[in-house]
């Protein structure tokens, strides 16, 4: 495996876009994060929230009928529109055009959402990523990987990624086959891990922020609502994978002399975006 970049402070500095002052929250983007099923509704709001805390004008929650009150609660500033089913997706309808999506976290894998999710990548014209059981139904269809856009963004984390891609037997073989994948279907992929690296057809790039706090329960999800942000609001993909990740890095960073490791949680990630932020603004 050849050595990959780094994805360095220096570099992001290079592409990161600061607000405009006379900026109104109909410029800052509309994303979409379609999430959720009974039992998994947190990882859609881990997902809505960070996606707002990630400077998104505007986001729209799409999730089964349980999750309504939850979401309505547990972020104001966040609209919800509801699957007819009651505990799983089964239709996505979206009475709206964002300029990104975020689908996967806390769907499930019932036959109804993986229809909806087929149906959905059939129409879709916006930019995307795919998470969680959104990467664990198309593991399972994988003709179904021929609808998904150039440059979507995936983010499986080890197992996802074996799903998809089958069983490697060493480090170099797990990078092959990701950049097979990568070059096959023109996805960016974002393995997840320590370190976190991110695949674009043969250009690997190694994130530089992070550790070991990350690994727990929701970080992904917060990842997915960081990501779909940056591309709402007018990244192109290969830059929101790369401050996306380099952001989500960087609030454990922040975090961890105040959390240690073990008292880290996926909320943390959000609650620390905007320091995040103010590092590169300084």
């Amino acid at each position: 495996m050849k050595d990959p970049f780094l994805i360095t402070k220096e570099e992001i500095l290079q592409l990161y876009k600061p607000v405009n002052p006379n900026t109104h929250k109909g410029l800052q983007g509309h994303a979409v994060i379609i999430a959720g099923s009974y039992g998994k509704i947190g990882a859609a709001v881990l997902a809505s929230k960070s996606c707002l805390k990630t400077g998104c004008g505007l986001v729209t929650t799409f999730t089964s009928k349980c999750g309504y009150q939850i979401l309505q609660i547990s972020i104001p500033e966040v609209m919800v529109i509801t699957d007819e089913n009651t505990n799983f997706i089964t239709h996505i309808h979206l009475p709206l055009t964002p300029q990104a999506i975020g689908i996967g976290p806390g769907i499930g894998k019932e036959l109804g959402t993986q229809k909806a999710l087929f149906e959905f990548l059939r129409i879709n014209k916006a930019l995307l990523v795919l998470d969680a059981d959104a990467l664990n139904i198309l593991s399972e269809n994988q003709s179904w990987l021929e609808l998904v856009p150039e440059n979507t963004i995936l983010t499986p984390h080890p197992k996802e990624l074996e799903r998809l891609i089958g069983k490697w037997n060493s480090e170099s073989e797990k990078f092959q086959k990701t950049i097979a994948f990568s070059e096959k279907y023109k996805v960016i992929i974002v393995m997840k891990g320590a370190p976190t690296y991110i695949i674009n057809q043969s250009k690997i790039y190694e994130n530089t922020t992070g550790n070991a706090a990350l690994a727990t329960a929701g970080s992904g999800d917060a990842l997915t609502g960081i990501l779909t942000s940056l591309l709402a609001q007018g990244y192109e993909p290969k830059y929101a994978a790369k401050l996306g990740v380099f952001l989500h890095g960087l609030t454990a960073d922040i975090a961890l002399p105040k959390t240690g490791y073990q008292s880290f949680t996926a909320s943390d990630i959000i609650k620390n975006l905007g320091k995040a932020f103010l590092e590169l603004d300084n």
